[in-house]
């Protein structure tokens, strides 16, 4: 996000949800579902953006960032990010808020793009941010025992800071985390902005593993990459140019070297940005979005989630997200 930049929950649901809490944390690990959503967006009841995903058997979790600026204040303000979880991508389950700014006691603010991954029974969450005493944005990583959290940091330092990084002048380079693990059980940590950074993770997933690299081949690279695998292929998926589409490009190894393909996404209704997720779930290949579309207040900086059907051609290349108000149809 930028920067890389109505779940109609009725009067009974949210007494439920209320009397969750009041229960303990036990029976307030998750809110009632949703009713089925309708369409795209799909998560109605809040503005979300910079989505991640993460498939964990029957379920789907959703992890989002929560754009919170009142209309029509035309500025970032996020604080915290949100968790839904869902069997079938279309019923969607609020959870408590699992990671807040303030739970990285050295950050400042901006709770930008993030992604969570599962290792060894934990569940990493990697998490842009704004730094308190080192000028510029970083990246932090938290970590849970339960994908929906709590998650608390890791470290208790930045696993990223701008300090670190000079393929780009700008203090905001160091954003939009994106973590795999490869099939030799080998982490990388993708992140930047203007700049495509990459390094290996230990096995901790907490300390970078060797040196901080960037990555070629990615013509007008602006920010938001996201990296996964498919039938042998990497693809890297990323934002260019601004207002923002997403690219792709392939590649046989996470260390390149990377293919350009082309256009992946269009621009995404009236938000200047665009951030995606790319998953498998059921027998189906989702993209995961957001626009600006959810109300008459939605834009910029009041974005919103959504999901269309991903496609790949026989040679592995992708066929271009054809967005809808429609979205998707309940997994089975």
């Amino acid at each position: 996000m930028r920067s890389s930049f109505r779940l109609l929950l009725q009067t009974s649901t949210l007494g439920l949800a209320g009397l969750l809490l009041a229960a303990g944390p036990a029976l307030a690990q998750a809110a009632a579902p949703s009713p089925a959503a309708s369409g795209n967006p799909f998560i109605k009841t809040k503005y979300t953006a910079d989505p991640a995903a993460l498939v964990q058997g029957n379920l789907v979790y959703l992890y989002t960032g929560h754009d919170e600026a009142p209309a029509p204040q035309e500025r970032y303000v996020m604080h915290e990010w949100l968790c839904f979880s869902s069997p079938d991508m279309v019923t969607w389950t609020e959870h408590p808020v699992p990671l807040k700014v303030s739970d990285f006691a050295w950050a400042k603010d901006d709770a930008w793009a993030s992604q969570v991954i599962a290792r060894n029974g934990k569940f990493y969450w990697y998490a842009a941010v704004e730094h308190g005493t080192v000028p510029g944005k970083a990246i932090g990583v938290a970590v849970a025992d339960n994908p929906a959290g709590p998650f608390k940091d890791a470290r208790g330092s930045a696993l990223v800071t701008n300090d670190m990084t000079k393929a780009a002048s700008i203090s905001w380079d160091d954003i939009d985390p994106t973590v795999i693990i490869d099939k030799g059980g080998q982490a990388y940590l993708f992140w930047g902005n203007t700049a495509c950074y990459y390094a290996k993770l230990k096995p901790n997933m907490t300390e970078l593993d060797g040196p901080i690299q960037t990555v070629s081949g990615l013509p007008r690279y602006t920010e938001a990459p996201w990296v996964h695998e498919h039938n042998g292929w990497y693809y890297l998926s990323y934002a260019t140019e601004f207002p923002e589409k997403i690219a792709y490009a392939m590649s046989r190894s996470l260390a390149g070297p990377w293919q350009y393909k082309g256009i992946l996404n269009e621009l995404a209704g009236n938000s200047n940005t665009n951030h995606q997720a790319i998953i498998d779930f059921k027998g189906k290949s989702y993209f995961i979005y957001h626009n600006g579309g959810l109300d008459v207040h939605g834009g910029s900086f009041r974005r919103s989630v959504c999901a269309d059907y991903l496609q790949y051609n026989a040679d592995g290349t992708l066929q271009r997200v054809r967005m809808t108000t429609e979205g998707v149809r309940a997994a089975k």
